[in-house]
């Protein structure tokens, strides 16, 4: 393990501080074949739900000049297969394991933490961006009284360090930050898509499905840094930043800003090498600059 750019989140370590953000790297098997997933610091695996999910009718995707527009719907196999089927997979890596999971209503979302409580998993990330069927379709993440409560009913249910993702779909993000560490929140991490849309001018029709969907990629990086510093100065727990990180020094600007780590998303749907690039990339300015620990930069922007 390479000291120089160890972390540790709520008591969890991982050798370096580059994951792989929810819904863009499955479980791994097919980047395995690219890259060494040894050397990563942990694994964010798709969503899952407790039940599986057939997503959202075609077409789902669609590419931007800055970014990604999509609608899969949180298509997955549920919970049981991920269980038998992916934790045996990943433990064959030392890298640490977190399961995104999702739900529509509470008790779907208290359900699948239930799931796992007893895994061999290392941490859990809670997608709070799915929309609330119970209320009419809207996110879970947009209202803090709402986060609140939803993070404090499945901290029940959760045996490992929680990680709460917060929608950028908010009017004040530091608001909803305090509201899930009140919750229960041992870590956060952000930001998820903002919701985007494409028309095909010569057919006169969205190009999605579904008409919108998350935008991710690097034009949202602005946004996303800027909502990942204002949250790193308004809580007092560790923060994964993502959106729109393609290189080290994007991530490093998030690690100024005060993140714990970060995470890579879009960016490995058209360079599959980018997590280990990121990681050898950050270790070579960390030598240049004579920085023997990330803690020496990290939040520098005051």
């Amino acid at each position: 393990m390479d000291s120089r750019m160890e972390i540790a989140i709520a008591g969890v370590t991982w050798k370096n501080p580059v994951t792989t953000a929810s819904g863009t790297f499955g479980s791994g098997r097919e980047y395995g074949e690219w890259i060494d997933l040894n050397r990563l610091g942990a694994i964010t695996v798709k969503g899952v739900s407790e039940e599986a999910w057939k997503g959202n009718p075609v077409p789902r995707l669609a590419e931007t000049q800055s970014g990604l527009l999509n609608s899969i719907g949180l298509q997955n196999a549920g919970a049981k297969h991920f269980i038998e089927n992916d934790i045996p997979f990943l433990r064959q890596y030392d890298t640490k394991i977190i399961v995104n999971i999702c739900g529509h209503t509470l008790s779907q979302y208290c359900a699948v933490a239930e799931r796992f409580a007893g895994c061999d998993i290392d941490m859990l990330e809670l997608n709070i961006s799915c929309p609330n069927v119970e209320e009419g379709g809207l996110s879970f993440g947009t209202d803090p009284h709402v986060v609140e409560r939803v993070v404090k009913a499945v901290r029940h249910y959760v045996k490992q360090p929680l990680i709460v993702k917060l929608s950028p779909e908010v009017t004040d993000i530091t608001e909803v930050a305090r509201a899930a560490v009140s919750g229960g929140a041992d870590a956060l991490s952000l930001i998820n898509t903002l919701r985007g849309m494409k028309i095909d001018i010569h057919k006169r029709r969205p190009i999605l499905a579904s008409k919108i969907g998350g935008y991710s990629g690097p034009g949202i990086m602005p946004v996303a840094l800027r909502m990942v510093y204002e949250v790193c100065h308004s809580v007092d727990v560790p923060v994964i930043g993502m959106g729109g990180i393609s290189t080290f020094e994007d991530a490093l600007q998030f690690i100024m800003a005060g993140a714990q780590a970060v995470a890579v998303g879009t960016a490995n749907f058209h360079n599959p090498y980018a997590t280990v690039e990121i990681i050898d990339g950050i270790r070579k300015y960390m030598k240049e600059n004579r920085i023997s620990s990330l803690e020496e930069i990290r939040g520098c922007i005051d």
